[in-house]
């Protein structure tokens, strides 16, 4: 689980740069004083994991980096990464009470990292909160954001905790899913090393995937945690999909962060308008790409990305393709791929092609991102809970399913949103755990 099996790439971390890097400790002071530390703190309302923004700030302006991590740890374990990746944007920046008076917000997220950073740097623990949980066992299914917090949180009053991976990284999305410019995965993995040395055990290349597999659990652990995401990256469901030079978008990610993949060029086209179709496209211009199209089947209005994600993107010189929808993809005799398109107009919400505005795009990669499929097929094996449209069915407050040793959390929960929701749900949930068991003890 160390950074050791990660490349060291000095090419590599000069094309995908930080997008916002860290401040400098004099910049950081300063940024700190310009906080109002609100008491009723908007900022706090709207992060999902409510950090108390002006206690961590207040602490940063006094020089006390410790203790703003320390406020920031007991609401967001994660705290590191979730600087980084989170939309601050649309949630504790963009509720900054600066916008009302017609400034720039408080650098929420980057005075975030700047405390983070120096609490890793200092490698001291996560102190504990109590032992009132020293015989419970819990087992967490999949080693992303969800189940790393609910670990966390259960190990902070010593639960015995194992985190079951399938893959050789813990992480989840964080490690082979994010872009390498806004969360490296040697800062990802170095949050996780914290909580494993928390005392949480991880055992990689496990599959939790057949019903013989879950009661092996259930013999073992007093409670399970679902924290397992989404499933494989959604087919574009076309002729010729399975070429070879057709790569998902999480594949093209996973590969250049694991050091698999150096180098893009030619022409490439992501098809989608999602975050992560945007993150697939910037890599490829960052990897070498001459041109990158992204191709959407609706218009801009339509995209779910971030405006401010689409904006980087036309600054990296991704170019936008809209109201135009694959048909076909084909191998030419020089080897490069043609993907036949159509034009199509909207009617309501449905789609129709306009006659004669067939078009085909040359090109050397081509990269689906029209999101993720949900885990059914390891949904089903789990007795007792009950999945809805793909999704695993929990009481809202506790994260419990219908089987009462079960709890779920993160985007098998809620399809897929952003890495703070899922901390979120990971601590919510480890909380709940906790008082069901307590609560169980005194029956």
């Amino acid at each position: 689980m160390s950074t050791a099996s990660l490349p060291d790439d000095l090419q590599l971390r000069e094309r995908f740069n930080e997008l916002k890097p860290p401040l400098a400790p004099q910049a950081a002071a300063i940024e700190a004083d310009r906080c109002l530390y609100c008491f009723d703190a908007p900022c706090t309302a709207a992060c999902p994991t409510h950090i108390d923004v002006p206690g961590f700030i207040k602490r940063i302006a006094s020089g006390n980096l410790r203790g703003s991590a320390m406020r920031i740890l007991d609401a967001n374990i994660l705290g590191s990464s979730c600087a980084r990746v989170c939309p601050v944007d649309v949630l504790c920046e963009g509720a900054c009470v600066m916008h009302r008076h017609h400034r720039q917000p408080i650098q929420i997220a980057l005075l975030q990292r700047h405390a983070m950073d120096a609490f890793h740097a200092s490698g001291e623990p996560v102190p504990r909160v109590s032992d009132a949980a020293r015989n419970l066992r819990v087992a967490c299914i999949g080693g992303g954001p969800a189940s790393l917090s609910c670990a966390a949180e259960l190990r902070r009053r010593d639960a015995q905790v194992a985190i079951l991976e399938r893959r050789a990284l813990p992480g989840g999305l964080n490690t082979y899913g994010v872009a390498e410019y806004k969360l490296r995965a040697a800062d990802s993995l170095r949050e996780i090393d914290m909580i494993r040395r928390m005392g949480v055990e991880f055992r990689f290349g496990v599959s939790v995937d057949s019903a013989a597999a879950f009661e092996r659990l259930e013999s073992e652990f007093d409670f399970v945690f679902l924290g397992v995401g989404l499933g494989a990256m959604q087919r574009l469901g076309i002729p010729g999909e399975d070429l070879e030079g057709v790569m998902n978008a999480l594949e093209l990610i996973a590969s250049y962060k694991t050091g698999h993949l150096r180098e893009v060029h030619g022409t490439v086209v992501v098809v989608g308008a999602g975050n992560t179709a945007i993150d697939a496209a910037n890599a490829a211009r960052r990897l070498g790409a001459e041109t990158v199209y992204l191709l959407y089947r609706r218009s801009e209005s339509d995209m779910s990305a971030f405006d401010f994600e689409y904006e980087h993107a036309k600054q990296e010189g991704v170019q936008f393709l809209w109201r135009r929808q694959p048909l076909a993809v084909r191998r030419n005799a020089d080897g490069r791929l043609s993907l036949d398109t159509v034009q199509v107009r909207q009617v309501d919400r449905a789609l129709l092609a306009i006659p004669d505005s067939q078009y085909t795009i040359s090109c050397d990669l081509l990269v689906p991102a029209i999101g993720q499929s949900p885990l059914t097929q390891l949904l089903q094996e789990l007795r007792g809970v009950e999945v809805r449209d793909g999704r695993i069915v929990v009481e809202p407050v506790t994260g419990q399913t219908a089987n009462p040793r079960y709890f779920a959390g993160g985007d098998c929960v809620n399809g897929g949103r952003e890495v703070v929701d899922a901390v979120a749900d990971g601590k919510r949930t480890a909380l709940a755990i906790l008082k069901t068991a307590e609560a169980a003890a005194h029956a």
